[in-house]
């Protein structure tokens, strides 16, 4: 697949914006910085950022084992997204394509872009369906979203279909990732350099910790990552997320402790919900939530907030009717839920 053909003309044509810190190369340590118009006086964050917070990715490099070259930070995950519209979709003529139930902000950038979205919908299994898929596709298709695991179903999509999808969709392939380090299922990473047109997207607001920084985290081929490097902001990654994010970091063994707690709280919060009268089905959960089906899900979810417990209705969504969705706290918050969700079957 030639990236190049799905790259928009006015993009392709771009210069990107030169900051004065993308311009300099050296090491800063003894250098007096005069090129930036900064407040010289020294209070922690009175210079800019790193622009492409090399710092963080030479950890998330080792971490993933992936090379930094491979890597796009961003303001969240959602203007990792933002960004792929941005370089991909020509607004008024491309397509998308994305699986609901599934994470609203893909519609919400394509109708921010005005680029046309197109729903499939996941099967009764909340798998996709690969040939409506790619039935659904056309020429002007350049994106499909896969979120997986899913946001709000929780579960993992199939080797097999996913890649069916990667070789034979024509645009690039978004596989979202935010939950995977709560699945058994591998990451996509390791296949990153086999699939030219695969993206996938993490974020440290999950599993490591970090929602409070908004950082996100994009993986594709150099080729695509050189694409998005040209029109993102400067400096869109401030120096107090770097920062928190190299910190929170460098913790031996942190994140991997804290997965393993939510994982056996995972477990015992859905053994725990099975006791509750009126939920009627528990989903099966690669992610840190639990999606359930109950009899009223306004309803359930109204009483719950009464007694100070805030979770997720989601029986708007397409598959969802009359489904709540869980994060899995702390063991103490856990049991505050479960307590409360008993009492409420009991009045």
């Amino acid at each position: 697949m030639n990236i190049q053909n799905l790259i928009r003309p006015t993009i392709k044509a771009l210069k990107p914006y030169s900051s004065a810190r993308d311009e300099f190369q050296g090491n800063s340590d003894a250098m007096v910085f005069l090129d930036a118009n900064e407040n010289p006086y020294n209070n922690g964050v009175n210079r800019y950022p790193d622009p492409q917070q090399k710092g963080v990715k030479a950890i998330l490099s080792e971490i993933k084992g992936v090379s930094a070259k491979h890597i796009l930070l961003g303001n969240g995950s959602d203007e990792v997204l933002d960004l792929i519209f941005r370089a991909f979709c020509e607004p008024h003529q491309d397509n998308v394509i994305s699986l609901p139930p599934t994470y609203g902000m893909y519609e919400v950038l394509a109708n921010l872009n005005a680029v046309e979205i197109r729903k499939v919908n996941l099967s009764e299994t909340f798998q996709p369906k690969v040939d409506t898929i790619l039935e659904a596709s056309d020429t002007n298709s350049k994106v499909l979203f896969l979120c997986s695991p899913n946001n709000p179903t929780g579960n993992s999509f199939s080797t097999e279909s996913v890649e069916k999808l990667l070789k034979a969709f024509k645009g690039l392939v978004v596989i979202d990732e935010a939950y995977i380090d709560f699945s058994t299922e591998k990451s996509w990473l390791t296949r990153l350099e086999e699939f030219p047109n695969l993206v996938i997207t993490q974020t440290l607001s999950k599993a490591y910790g970090m929602a409070g920084i908004r950082l996100g985290i994009c993986y594709a081929s150099e080729e695509i990552i050189t694409v998005l490097n040209t029109i993102k902001p400067p400096y869109n990654v401030n120096e107090l997320s770097q920062k928190k994010a190299i910190e929170l970091l460098t913790i031996s063994d942190l994140a991997k402790n804290q997965i393993n707690s939510i994982l056996e709280e995972r477990t015992e919060l859905a053994l725990e919900l099975e006791n509750v009268s009126f939920v009627s089905k528990i989903y099966p959960s690669d992610a840190n939530f639990i999606l359930a089906k109950v009899d009223d899900a306004t309803k359930r979810y109204n009483q719950l907030v009464e007694k100070g417990v805030v979770v997720r209705n989601r029986t708007t969504q397409f598959g969802c009717e009359e489904c709540l969705r869980f994060t899995v706290g702390t063991k103490e918050e856990n049991e505050e839920l479960i307590k409360n969700l008993l009492l409420i079957s009991k009045s």
